[in-house]
């Protein structure tokens, strides 16, 4: 979840925002803007008098929801579960529903925002997020709460991919800077804030409040997008179907498969089955998006590119342990840890405060130093903190607690104040909305699989760690569930500590090895290009 990446510069499409961002770094990488009206084309950046404020003020709203509806929900999971009486499947599917559709649809909905208007995709998305989160709210079961955050997580990838469009349209000059800042900002502040807010509410009015709040929010920027400008791209190609279509429900599988490992071992039928139907979803999204070339959604030729593959590859290495420990870590300091709900979301903000604080500094020390040096610096600090992961103990004191986090934090600042802009910066100004589009879409796809896949692994490991001491097979898998999802019963709390204890150490190691690769692929994929220099050497 980083910074907002810039404008499409490519007929029909839309390059979205993503959350947690750096302030004033995303405007520098914003293409120029014509001279049309905004009201018309796709072109803008007029000046939009009294609309302007209203305008980031719905935009910046919206952002504080999108972290707030991921977090919230996290933290509010082992609550919710306990009240419905979910299984661990069905529980795990209210985190899961909302990440495929969030990951999976940004880039067609942009799609539509771009032929259909930005101020009616960003109006409608703001519709569904709160809508929906209401409905989750007064859910009587988990099988509705599910159902309708899929339907929000596609509310959230409508406002995803209209909101900065919206924005870049409609300002210009200083007031882009300003308005994108105040973008970033407000993603940031969703992300810091949100585990500990939603651990206080769940404590004082429940589990419900969370999503009641969203709601609310929703309202008033609803209410300021009214007053946004419209526009579209007259221009635009026929919308890519089939690409979203194919993607979806690859990414469908693979979560599927990842809750059937969880429950029946990832050597089960279903479990092979679900992951061969993903495998052969997403080459199948390959091949229609090689197919089409500049009419793809998708522009898979970009990847020829080392460094932006590199680039690209990025939130895998770094933010892929940092959702992980944002989603699971509260679960594990309630169930595990016996800690109240707002005691385990004050604890996480070693790691979400210097996300807040740091991306606007690692922008400046980019600009000193180079983009190679501060994300290879950042991922190192990522293979620092997934090491002291090893430590953690459920009776630690806080500042053990902390010893681990704040690497990741720190390292997961800095690559938020440099990433995207890297990414768009890495390919042709004809090409940085396609870039743009396809680097936000890889960082949600990392963190949802990252979600669903450490859900399985956590309950696997801990499942194996706890087995025996009177536990059958079954009823161990079945508590280990439970407890990744922060639910552990007194009588076999201690067995169920030392399995999970166990569990996120072995992913200390895992998220440690894949963090340390990362750091030599930067290092190496971002150096600088000899056969440039050579081209620029006076002939003989």
């Amino acid at each position: 979840m980083s910074t907002p990446a810039a404008p499409s510069t490519r007929t029909g499409h839309s390059a979205p925002l993503a959350p947690a961002a750096a302030p004033a770094v995303a405007a520098p990488s914003l293409p120029p803007s014509p001279t049309r009206s905004p009201t018309r084309s796709g072109g803008g950046g007029g000046d939009i008098g009294r609309g302007y404020w209203p305008t980031v003020l719905a935009v910046a709203s919206a952002g504080v929801m999108l972290p707030f509806s991921v977090t919230g929900a996290a933290v509010a999971l082992p609550n919710m579960a306990a009240q419905l009486g979910s299984s661990t499947g069905s529980a795990q599917w209210m985190l899961n529903a909302f990440n495929v559709t969030f990951a999976a649809l940004p880039l067609a909905a942009g799609g539509l925002a771009d032929r259909f208007g930005r101020r009616r995709v960003l109006l409608t998305g703001i519709a569904l997020v709160g809508a929906m989160s209401l409905l989750v709210a007064l859910a009587p079961s988990t099988a509705l709460a599910d159902g309708a955050r899929a339907v929000q997580g596609c509310g959230a990838a409508a406002v995803l991919a209209s909101g900065a469009a919206v924005l870049a349209h409609a300002t210009s000059g200083r007031r882009r800077q300003l308005a994108f800042g105040l973008l970033g900002s407000s993603f940031g502040t969703g992300l810091a804030i949100g585990p500990p807010l939603a651990g206080t509410m769940v404590e004082l009015a429940g589990w419900r409040s969370v999503f009641l709040l969203v709601a609310v929010m929703s309202v008033p920027a609803w209410l300021c997008a009214t007053r946004a400008p419209e526009s579209r791209n007259p221009a635009g190609t026929a919308l890519d179907l089939a690409g979203p279509a194919a993607f979806t429900a690859g990414l469908a599988c693979l979560s599927l498969a990842f809750v059937r490992a969880g429950a029946a071992g990832w050597a089960a039928p279903g479990t092979l089955l679900l992951l061969t139907a993903a495998v052969a979803l997403v080459v199948l999204f390959a091949a229609v998006e090689v197919r089409l070339g500049e009419r793809a959604m998708f522009d898979v030729r970009l990847f020829r590119r080392p460094e932006f593959a590199a680039l690209v590859c990025q939130p895998f290495t770094v933010t892929l342990g940092f959702v992980v420990l944002l989603v699971y870590l509260p679960a594990y300091l309630q169930g595990v840890a016996g800690r109240s709900t707002s005691a385990s979301g004050l604890l996480l903000l070693p790691m979400t405060a210097p996300v807040l604080l740091l991306p606007l500094a690692a922008a400046r020390l980019a600009a000193r130093t180079s983009v190679r040096a501060v994300l290879t610096a950042a991922s190192a600090l990522i293979v620092v903190g997934a090491l002291l992961l090893t430590t953690l103990r459920g009776d630690g004191s806080w500042p053990a607690l902390a010893l681990p986090l704040l690497p990741f934090g720190v390292g997961v600042g800095l690559a938020f104040g440099v990433m995207d802009n890297a990414a768009v910066g890495t390919v042709p100004v004809e090409n940085a909305g396609a870039a743009a589009g396809i680097f936000n879409t890889m960082r949600i796809t990392g963190e949802s699989v990252a979600v669903a896949g450490a859900a399985a692994l956590l309950t696997t490991l801990t499942s194996a760690r706890s087995a025996g001491g009177g536990l059958s097979s079954e009823a161990a898998t079945r508590l280990a569930g439970h407890a990744v999802q922060g639910r552990v019963d007194e009588a076999h709390r201690a067995a169920l500590a030392e399995g999970f204890t166990g569990a996120f150490h072995t992913l200390g190691l895992v998220l440690a090895a894949l963090s340390a690769l990362g750091t030599v692929l930067t290092w190496c994929a971002l150096a600088p290009r000899r056969s440039v220099n050579r081209s620029r050497a006076p002939r003989p």
